[in-house]
């Protein structure tokens, strides 16, 4: 089937520059902003986003990184489990071939070839480069690095560090970063790409502590910003990321998004507590080991993937949990058992010791003793801007994106592993890209109509209203989990839709207040705004898709 993509929505501008008496009529002070220059813009100060970085300023351009999480808390430390390299150091006949053929068939046939190709070439050298750098990934007796099995991977490829992998690689590309000398403001909040006749030529963001608005101008921008997994009750996301903003900022600039119904739900995230319902448990636990249990003590498994048991893909997976569940054979909290505990003690806190100490602190259980009780969680957005794979381009000049927003890898399933090679691979060559256009233009476009009209998208939040953001991104989240989760059908997405546009007739009477030290709301409305935005997109494709695929099912076109 062809991937189905949401149609463009362009905002159109003025070539002509804008007057005084047009800034006078807004009410805007005439310098009520910073001015940030540089040749590359980032945002995004995750794994890509600084890998980017790294490439940009090795070609002698001046490059500047924004991010609205703390630099060393991006959602990149997230990625545990490990990241994908055929290197053939434990089965000897891996290569890049099958890891080729394991990713696109995996993810059913609509991934972009090329993009699959590129990842599966290039992981084994850039693997071993960041490891060179400092990850410090697990090494054999022999000073090669270990891998692990990952689900649906045929051979053993999986690079790590532990179960903190991708916390290992951000600081590794954190300290690189900082070696070079690469600005990071990790407080910014970005609200709207600036764009003149089709062309990106910089943001406009604000400060999360003092409100400050600063005007980013750049030769080319690279979208870093991550998923909208956030948007689902249960989540592997943390509050206040992933809410689909670079989804909204794309797509009102002009570009398309395709397989935005390709959501993956991850097998396992905790249960309890309520407050992190939905933590990623990962997939390390099953590749180490871990068998799935349900409430009769049935190795469930064997029902739905009788050869590949655990390890089977992660969609399918998902699908075996959610119906053991919804079937009444799991636990009474509404999961099912993920057992370790036949494993020695010293071993499990050698191969996942984050796991081990995050269910002593949230639920004071050791799981070389016990169980856990996980659930299918909202996990990675496979969808996203549609980009050339080589250099990631996008249809607007200028503009580039690379990481979990950008689509065409992943198709309907992502294989463990897949999204830390994703990021390291993808980032360096959209690095490459917007160096390379910011070296051969000869001049950049600049509107101030486009700056003025970003300052008005900010100033009209910015008012006493009935409403207040939380309550509205809770009942938004109830919605896609109910009506667009694990399992849907044209009913429910229906209803779901029209949900979503009544909390958008709210959105005009939120109340939204800043002061000099704390402006959360303003940026709490930013987000709903994307949340919305990107709701309704992955609901419009998901009700285009009139098939079950991967992690798309639907319950009214069963297979």
């Amino acid at each position: 089937m062809t991937t189905f993509r949401i149609l463009k929505l362009f905002i159109s501008f003025e070539s002509k520059e804008l007057k005084l008496n047009y800034l006078i009529s807004l009410k805007l002070p005439l310098k009520e902003h910073l001015t940030q220059i540089s040749n590359v813009l980032v945002i995004g100060c995750g794994g890509a986003g600084l890998r980017s970085a790294i490439e940009i300023k090795k070609s002698g351009l001046d490059v500047c990184i924004l991010g609205k999480r703390p630099k060393t808390d991006a959602h990149t430390v997230l990625a545990a489990g490990g990241i994908n390299a055929a290197l053939g150091n434990l089965d000897k006949e891996d290569s890049w071939e099958q890891h080729f053929i394991d990713t696109y068939l995996e993810g059913y046939g609509i991934g972009d070839p090329l993009k699959v190709e590129i990842m599966a070439k290039e992981s084994p050298s850039l693997v071993k480069e960041i490891d060179k750098w400092g990850a410090n990934f697990a090494k054999l007796k022999n000073g090669e690095l270990d891998q692990r099995f990952f689900g649906a991977h045929k051979y053993r490829r999986t690079c790590y560090s532990g179960d903190f992998t991708g916390l290992s690689i951000l600081k590794t590309l954190l300290k690189k970063s900082d070696d070079l000398k690469i600005p990071i403001y990790d407080n910014q909040y970005v609200t709207e790409l600036l764009i003149r006749e089709n062309t990106c030529f910089g943001a406009m963001s604000f400060n999360l502590s003092t409100s400050e608005r600063t005007v980013h101008l750049a030769d080319a921008v690279i979208l870093c910003t991550g998923g909208h997994t956030r948007l689902w009750k249960k989540s592997s996301s943390r509050k206040n990321e992933n809410t689909g903003d670079g989804y909204y900022l794309s797509l009102k600039g002009g570009c398309e998004l395709i397989d935005m119904e390709m959501v993956q739900f991850h097998p396992s995230g905790m249960v309890l507590p309520e407050e992190i319902e939905g933590t990623l448990v990962t997939e390390a636990v099953r590749g180490e080991g871990g068998k799935l249990i349900n409430n009769k003590g049935e190795r469930f498994m064997k029902e739905y993937d009788p050869k590949r048991m655990e390890l089977s893909t992660r969609d399918r997976v998902a699908i075996a949990n959610y119906t053991e569940i919804i079937e009444g054979r799991g636990t009474k909290n509404g999961g099912v058992f993920l057992d370790i505990s036949h494993k020695s003690k010293e071993f499990i806190i050698e191969k996942l010791p984050s796991i081990y100490r995050q269910f002593l602190e949230a639920q004071m259980l050791d799981i070389s003793k016990s169980p856990m009780e996980v659930a299918p969680t909202a996990h990675y957005s496979m969808g996203g801007i549609l980009v050339n794979p080589e250099d990631l381009s996008t249809s607007v000049e200028g503009l580039f994106a690379a990481g979990e927003v950008a689509g065409g890898l992943h198709g309907a399933n992502r294989l463990g592993g897949n999204s830390l090679a994703e990021i390291i691979i993808f980032g360096r060559r959209a690095g490459i890209a917007a160096s390379k256009y910011s070296k051969n233009i000869d001049q950049q476009m600049r509107s101030n109509k486009a700056i003025a009209i970003a300052h008005e998208n900010i100033n009209k939040f910015i008012k006493n209203g009935n409403e207040l953001v939380r309550p509205l991104q809770n009942e938004l989240r109830l919605i896609m989990w109910k009506y667009c989760g694990v399992i849907k059908n044209e009913t429910l997405l229906l209803e779901g839709l029209s949900k979503i546009e009544s909390i958008k007739t709210k959105l005009s009477d939120v109340d939204v207040r800043i002061d000099q030290y704390n402006c959360e709301d303003l940026a709490l409305i930013f987000d709903l705004q994307s949340s919305l935005f990107s709701a309704k997109a992955t609901i419009v494709s998901a009700l285009q898709r009139n098939e079950s695929r991967g992690a798309h099912q639907r319950s009214d076109f069963p297979l």
